[in-house]
């Protein structure tokens, strides 16, 4: 088959989030490649090692334009980005991710925890407008990288802001892929540097727990609540209960660790749940932690 997987940092030449995004995105095409797939990628100068590199003009424009030429597509992008990139998949070849109307709904942090919630899956107090006064996350509605995220007791809240309530327990994340069936790919811890500010620094993957079927449940529903397909990362703060605090629609960058620890190849996973069969469970053998300012190289 001929592959597109598309990563918007690479394609738009972005760099503040270049080192995630050029990593992600190799791990995926050398998995591909591996299993005999011609894989193409739009790059606004950055090469991978595998697939074939196509020059980027506008990224939305080489993406429709290489959609077309292939039979399966990938697009990894931040998420308020995400729906309608995604929907230019869905317009020209078979969509690999989460489709588009699920993608916008993860997106909406207010709007998907408010779902979460009538479906009796645990998530933390959200108040989506005025004032809060207790121990809150406050982070954007919409977005999906750590900055703007931070620890507030009180205030008010501004536009496109939400505030979360603050769960001390373990910050983790589940892995799933979703088709026919569901299949876990491993719990991973996630690293926090929890202060005034709050920012993602790395991962261990997998991580162990002797509550990993209950996270696994929760993780499972929550992105069949949600319509999710393909792959998706569920984070998780694990205390008296696994409270969901943000759902990713799109690839992680768990990802790079979880492919040197599995021994199953990710893209095979990818397309089964688009075309076949998943298998009910994957052997994982090993640890691996990364930081995310260390990625050079993977």
């Amino acid at each position: 088959m001929k592959i597109l997987v598309a990563e918007y940092a690479v394609g738009a030449g972005i760099d503040e989030y270049m080192l995630e995004g050029r990593a992600m995105l190799g791990t995926l095409i050398r998995s591909f490649a591996a299993c005999g797939h011609e894989v193409l990628y739009p790059s606004a100068g950055t090469i991978i090692d595998s697939g074939k590199a196509v020059e980027t003009g506008r990224f939305e424009e080489t993406l429709a334009s290489l959609s077309k030429k292939c039979d399966a597509g990938l697009v990894i992008a931040p998420d308020e980005l995400l729906g309608d990139l995604t929907e230019i998949i869905e317009e020209n070849t078979t969509n690999l991710g989460c489709p588009s109307d699920s993608v916008r709904l993860c997106a909406d942090k207010l709007e998907s925890t408010r779902k979460l919630a009538t479906e009796n899956i645990p998530v933390p107090r959200t108040i989506g407008k005025g004032e809060y006064d207790d121990d809150f996350v406050i982070k954007p509605r919409f977005g999906c990288a750590s900055e703007g995220i931070h620890r507030s007791k009180k205030g008010i809240l501004k536009d496109g802001f939400i505030a979360t309530e603050f769960i001390d327990g373990e910050h983790l994340s589940a892995s799933i892929i979703t088709g026919k069936t569901q299949l876990l790919l491993t719990v991973n811890r996630q690293l926090i540097n929890i202060g005034d500010k709050i920012s993602y620094e790395g991962g261990m993957v997998p991580y162990l727990s002797d509550r990993e079927e209950e996270i696994a449940d929760i993780a499972k529903k929550t992105t069949k609540i949600l319509g999710c397909r393909g792959y998706a990362g569920v984070d998780i703060v694990l205390a008296d209960k696994p409270y969901v605090v943000d759902i990713n629609p799109r690839p992680t960058t768990s990802l790079i660790g979880i492919t040197r620890v599995m021994k199953a190849q990710i893209a095979d996973l990818i397309l089964k749940s688009a075309f076949g069969e998943l298998p009910q469970n994957v052997e994982v053998d090993g640890f691996f932690t990364f930081n995310k300012n260390e990625l050079i190289g993977l």
